[in-house]
């Protein structure tokens, strides 16, 4: 029998490209009857263009409003300022390169190959990935961010600002399986 896990109301799934970060965050939102928030559907406008600071973190006030929801995505210096003060859980995928990066290129030839509209007017750029010199190169900026990003969510994890936050990091699909097992039961 999985441990049950009280998860809170407002949840933030953090982790690299192809972690899985929407798929968990929709299913716990679906589980817990939270509301669900895409970010990089409220960030990414029309021809791969980025919002202004202002614009964004409007966006993110009026999706957030309910008080109740999970959130998936990272953009660390919006939300650790907008919303961790009042966060109940940050869940982190913390999945090696040798998991994302084959997920990365399967995922993004899927969606190329089929034309799949992704947010606003946007779809798949297959080819530019392979530029790993190219900042538009997914491929690249997980192999540049990757390290990064468990340093700062370990640095977030020692930070007393945020020690009221539940961690829960997972580091392969089996521990988010049976973690999410637990979620949702009482």
């Amino acid at each position: 029998m999985p441990e049950v896990v009280d998860a809170g109301q407002r949840i933030q799934v953090v982790g690299p490209s192809c972690a899985g970060k929407s798929t968990l965050g929709e299913e716990l939102a679906r589980r817990l009857g939270l509301d669900f928030i895409e970010l990089d559907a409220l960030f990414w406008l029309p021809n791969w263009t980025e919002p202004s600071e202002a614009a964004f973190v409007e966006k993110l006030a009026a999706a957030s409003a309910s008080g109740r929801w999970v959130m998936a995505g990272n953009y660390f210096r919006h939300t650790s300022e907008q919303f961790w003060g009042d966060i109940d859980t940050v869940v982190w995928l913390d999945f090696p390169l040798r998991t994302v990066l084959p997920r990365i290129v399967r995922r993004s030839w899927r969606r190329h190959r089929r034309n799949e509209l992704l947010w606003g007017t946007n779809y798949e750029r297959f080819w530019p990935m392979w530029k790993l010199w190219r900042l538009d190169s997914l491929l690249g900026y997980t192999l540049r961010r990757h390290r990064q990003y468990g340093e700062r969510l370990r640095g977030a994890q020692a930070d007393e600002r945020f020690a009221h936050i539940r961690w829960v990091r997972l580091r392969n699909a089996n521990e988010v399986r049976r973690w999410l097992d637990g979620v949702g039961e009482s």
